[in-house]
């Protein structure tokens, strides 16, 4: 399932001509494209879907949301690593996966 999660930006960049921002999504940081809202600004919220800022979000709103998907373990669906999540379902360790391109695995 693909959410749309409200986020704090930290920091904002221009890169190659994009602006892109680093975002906490409670505790969860990626990178997020800001070019439907270029002006967004760190400290600010937005709700992001599909690494992209789409809406700008007041705190107590965004907090609330991100209590709620937490709450409901949705944080954990949309950011958690899938390959560890399905060895949790299935009672085993992180299965091995091989052969995907560029991958580095620890």
């Amino acid at each position: 399932m693909c959410l749309a999660v409200p986020g704090k930006v930290l920091d904002v960049e221009d890169r190659d001509g994009t602006r892109m921002a680093t975002v906490d999504f409670g505790g969860v940081v990626k990178e997020v494209c800001l070019e439907y809202l270029p002006d967004l600004k760190p400290g600010e919220y937005a709700i992001v879907h599909v690494g992209f800022a789409l809406q700008r979000l007041d705190e107590e709103s965004a907090r609330k949301t991100l209590e709620l998907f937490e709450t409901l373990g949705m944080l954990q669906e949309e950011f958690g690593d899938p390959w560890e999540s399905a060895a949790e379902a299935n009672g085993n360790e992180r299965p091995a996966r091989e052969g995907v391109a560029g991958e580095v695995r620890p």
